[in-house]
């Protein structure tokens, strides 16, 4: 018998979605179950590192990976699967651009540290104890991963031959790419396995866009009753179709919810949320500085919101130290 070819799947810095959308493949997983053996997923089953480091280099013939990069653990992991692999693919908005995680990159490390440990009112630390990578409890020693200085999207530490997009995936997504990878079809290095033209132009509210949109003020979601048929800017709702790569389905659309821009920019956009901002001010219905102002007030966390995804990759990265 001819042995299959064998798989990864690896999770990074993110919130769990990708390996759900790996669990919501349904029957589809056992396609791609008899295509290839998934060798190591230390989600679902239960494999080891030593597991990884017994393959020989190039042994696996495509690894996906999700979650960006923050701890000493993963990028280790991410390069010791991407010596073993011939593919390795970024699985995810987090992996892909840095994700969610990537916001952080807005504040210094210390800064993150004390949040989490000594300021969220939930958190019971009267002694102020933070992490360390080396410590003594009960005389026994004990060992952390190292806590990095910024969020890393998955590039920005091993060498990424594809990328999956969107927050999460949809599974019709993960299924292709995998099949694809298995049966030699994958379109050249570097490709985002997606649509190519933005959100926009397979919207299924495209019809009722104006060809310009001139707007007052960006009204919030709670702020206002939407009409369910019609286009979100058209109503003066922040949606980041023109700036976002298709291909997600129009899962929030249809949901009637305006897009986030999860699946990153398309191919000739350098930086997501700088195109975001462009398209949106050039709808701004004034010239008249103190309205400008009140209109543009009016958007809450415009960095959080144009960078939700893309900041770690942006041309931004991340807040200037000091």
């Amino acid at each position: 018998m001819t042995e299959k070819p064998k798989i990864a799947l690896y999770w990074c810095s993110s919130c769990g979605g990708c390996e759900e959308s790996v669990v919501d493949l349904a029957e589809d997983i056992l396609t791609v179950s008899e295509m290839a053996d998934i060798v190591f997923w230390p989600v679902a089953l239960d494999f080891k590192y030593k597991d990884v480091e017994a393959l020989n280099d190039g042994e696996i013939a495509a690894t996906l990976i999700n979650g960006a990069v923050r701890m000493d653990e993963q990028e280790e992991m991410a390069k010791l699967l991407r010596r073993k692999s011939q593919l390795v693919m970024a699985h995810g908005a987090c992996a892909h651009l840095g994700g969610v995680p990537g916001l952080a990159n807005f504040f210094e490390r210390q800064d993150v540290l004390d949040r989490s440990y000594k300021e969220v009112p939930t958190v019971k630390n009267p002694e102020g104890t933070l992490p360390e990578v080396q410590s003594v409890a009960h005389g026994r020693e004990l060992e952390l991963s190292g806590f990095h200085d910024r969020v890393r999207a998955l590039d920005q530490v091993v060498d990424v031959d594809y990328y999956i997009p969107g927050c999460p995936p949809t599974p019709e997504l993960i299924r292709d790419a995998i099949i694809m990878a298995l049966e030699g079809r994958l379109p050249p290095k570097g490709s985002v396995l997606a649509e190519k033209k933005a959100l926009c132009d397979t919207c299924p509210r495209r019809d009722s866009r104006p060809e310009r949109l001139r707007i007052k003020e960006f009204k919030r979601l709670h702020q206002t009753e939407w009409d369910p048929e019609k286009c979100f800017l058209n109503q003066a709702l922040i949606c980041l179709g023109p700036a976002t790569r298709g291909g997600c389905m129009a899962r929030c659309i249809h949901a009637n919810m305006p897009c986030r821009g999860c699946f990153g920019p398309t191919d000739d956009v350098r930086d997501q949320g700088a195109k975001s901002l462009s398209f949106l001010a050039s709808m701004i219905d004034s010239k008249d500085e103190k309205e400008l102002e009140r209109i543009a007030d009016s958007i809450p966390d415009p960095a959080g919101l144009f960078y939700r995804y893309s900041l770690a990759s942006s041309l931004l990265k991340g807040k200037i130290p000091g």
